[in-house]
């Protein structure tokens, strides 16, 4: 019975996604993207991948990393600044790149990148050491950070508008942590819903969270979800 009730709050969520991506205009994808867009102050973004079908709820792309921001009291964050942390650079000393301490979802893609790929460099061995680093140490990761960027600008994506005040209480937090629950199949690992495909690069990241959850996330992977967001995800996208 909780499957079949989960596997229906998650057909219930896509129809969501499906209704805002058409009252957004359609997806978007970081390539493109820049800050001079019309973006809401506040939000929370639901990334999809190319090649990662919906095979039990329904068709088309599954989500793979959900996120927001401003989760400190007073904190300044945007919507858009937290998305070009994940962006990368386009001009600057290293074009193209970006810098992983400063998003874990690139952080993230590094480690797989350097997995499946066989990568073995002063790069990759620095990938994910503190919080800073200095300009050697930016040089040798640069090349990594290109293909980092390179997997998450192609990837689609879609926001909303859920403009409330910073903190960890806020609706922002309780839509983001609610939908990884949801999504995630690191509860549910002998009766998967939506499980990514065999290509997936997230099968090769090092954190044991992401493998099994499917997603692009760490946290929230295990908790239990509450049946009621979907309601309050659906108030929002109605407002929109």
């Amino acid at each position: 019975m909780q499957y079949e009730n989960t596997l229906q709050e998650i057909k219930n969520f896509y129809q969501l996604m499906d209704q805002l991506e058409k009252q957004i205009g359609g997806t978007r994808t970081l390539d493109t993207a820049d800050g001079r867009m019309l973006w809401p102050k506040r939000g929370v973004y639901f990334f999809f991948e190319s090649g990662e079908i919906r095979s039990t709820s329904g068709t088309g792309l599954r989500v793979v990393r959900i996120g927001t921001h401003a989760l400190k009291r007073n904190s300044q964050s945007t919507i858009w600044k937290r998305l070009h942390s994940h962006q990368g650079s386009f001009g600057g000393a290293h074009p193209g790149g970006g810098n992983h301490r400063g998003s874990v979802f690139r952080l993230h893609v590094g480690t797989a990148l350097i997995k499946r790929d066989q990568l073995e460099d002063a790069g990759t061995r620095t990938w994910g050491i503190g919080n800073s680093a200095k300009k050697e140490m930016r040089e040798k990761e640069y090349a990594l950070e290109k293909g980092v960027s390179r997997h998450i600008r192609s990837m689609p994506f879609l926001w909303l508008d859920v403009n409330d005040i910073p903190g960890p209480e806020s609706m922002r937090g309780y839509i983001e942590r609610n939908t990884i629950a949801l999504l995630s199949n690191s509860n549910r690992l002998d009766n998967s819903i939506d499980p990514p495909s065999n290509t997936w690069l997230g099968n090769w990241a090092d954190r044991e969270s992401v493998r099994k959850s499917g997603l692009w996330n760490v946290k929230h992977v295990t908790d239990n979800y509450d049946p009621g967001f979907i309601k309050h995800l659906e108030k929002f996208i109605i407002k929109f």
